[in-house]
């Protein structure tokens, strides 16, 4: 919850896990990327290899509201990261924002600062921001909490969970803040319940991801019930030419950040698993993970019925293991979550849903049990991994039969 006042404590829980159906349960229709398995393999950098970010700015310099300036503090922030230290400024002067980094390098404190400072300072602005998944959403939520504790500013969370009079009411307050998933977001819009028109600051969160998972249409829906003068962020870790024509149509002069490093982090040591047959993966996966056994694990399979199989299946091998995907209830996905960041289990199985909605900075390993569809899925998912500078593993899993050690290109002669 934001409002941490004395005035009107019965708004204290304002922020509630309001539900959107589904969300993150679109794709593209099955197409699978065909990806040479050398891409999977890839050393990591020796730390002290590692460059070293000097930023220009401490979050003392920057020019913003004394409390958010104090909560920011409190939390032991002193030196932005690279996205942080190249967008806030932009954002504090109004500009519109496009921001291009890699997984887990502090995105959301890069939009969330400048936004709660603009809506702190005019009591009258309001923002909508726009996440492809639950557990994004989710992480967005605490980290507004977090930065704006004391300020009295209230909002709204609209992702799937819980009923749609829950949302309601929390709408009926007006919030200052709307966090959310595209369809549900539309579907309030729809039924009235939700007026954007007065709306200054929008975020797109992971744009290229909702891109991906076919919310384009919603996106622009919402883009096009804007107040006409408003300030966007639209920030990804990847920039195609659907972001492209995106940010051409709705965004006014604006400044792009990039401190992408690569394809992927440098700090994760990528490997493959070679296997032979579907027992022969499980006995291939039971090895890797008592090798590993005192590491916290993220294991990617792709349906949810293979991942169920796969959780219940380690769970009777004596790992303790949780599952999570679409077809959870919200709470089951908390707890799952929760489990797993307080060591509860070492071990989590995910369909994609997950890749960019956990934010868990101690996950040591990621297992790709099946194939990513696009390569681009299979930097999000190894880079919940090895994150705050931490060194990460990645092992993805190749039925030998279609592994042959020339590239692609040769391949293709």
């Amino acid at each position: 919850m934001y409002r941490q006042t004395k005035i009107r404590p019965k708004r204290q829980n304002n922020f509630r896990n309001s539900g959107y159906r589904n969300t993150g349960s679109r794709s593209r229709g099955g197409h699978k990327q065909d990806i040479h398995p050398s891409r999977f393999i890839k050393a990591a950098k020796p730390v002290q290899e590692i460059e070293v970010f000097v930023p220009t700015n401490k979050f003392a310099d920057f020019e913003i509201h004394p409390l958010l300036k104090s909560n920011i503090i409190s939390r032991g922030y002193e030196l932005p990261s690279a996205i942080q230290d190249q967008a806030i400024p932009h954002g504090l002067a109004g500009r519109d924002i496009v921001g291009i980094a890699n997984t887990g390098t502090g995105k959301t404190a890069a939009f969330a600062i400048p936004m709660l400072n603009k809506i702190i300072n005019t009591h009258t602005d309001k923002a909508l921001v726009v996440a492809p998944t639950r557990e994004l959403a989710e992480q967005i939520q605490g980290e507004c909490r977090s930065y704006a504790k004391g300020s009295g500013i209230n909002g709204a969370l609209l992702i799937g969970g819980t009923s749609m009079s829950a949302q309601i009411r929390d709408l009926r307050f007006n919030p200052s803040i709307v966090i959310g998933t595209p369809g549900r977001l539309k579907d309030h819009v729809q039924r009235g319940t939700l007026k954007l028109s007065d709306f200054t600051i929008v975020v797109l969160d992971e744009v290229d991801r909702m891109l991906d998972m076919g919310f384009i249409t919603d996106i622009r829906f919402l883009l096009d019930q804007l107040s006409a003068k408003h300030q966007s962020y639209f920030f990804s870790a990847t920039l195609d030419s659907k972001m492209a024509v995106l940010v051409q149509s709705f965004l006014n002069d604006p400044v792009t950040v990039s401190v992408k490093t690569g394809e992927t982090c440098d700090n994760i040591s990528q490997d493959i698993v070679k296997y032979s047959g579907t027992s022969d993966k499980m006995d291939k996966l039971h090895s890797s993970l008592l090798r590993e056994k005192e590491q916290k694990t993220l294991i990617f399979d792709s349906t949810q019925r293979s991942v169920e199989r796969l959780s219940k299946e380690l769970q009777s091998r004596g790992f303790d293991v949780e599952a999570i995907h679409g077809g959870k209830t919200q709470g089951q996905r908390q707890r799952a979550l929760a489990k797993f960041k307080e060591n509860h289990i070492n071990i989590l199985v995910a369909t994609d849903v997950a890749a960019r909605g956990i934010d868990v900075v101690d996950i040591t390993h990621v297992i790709n049990y099946s194939q990513p569809n696009t390569y681009d899925d299979y930097i999000h998912r190894i880079g919940r991994a090895g994150r705050a500078g931490r060194i990460g593993q990645a092992l993805t899993f190749i039925d030998h039969t279609s592994y042959t050690d020339q590239p692609a290109y040769q391949r293709s002669r």
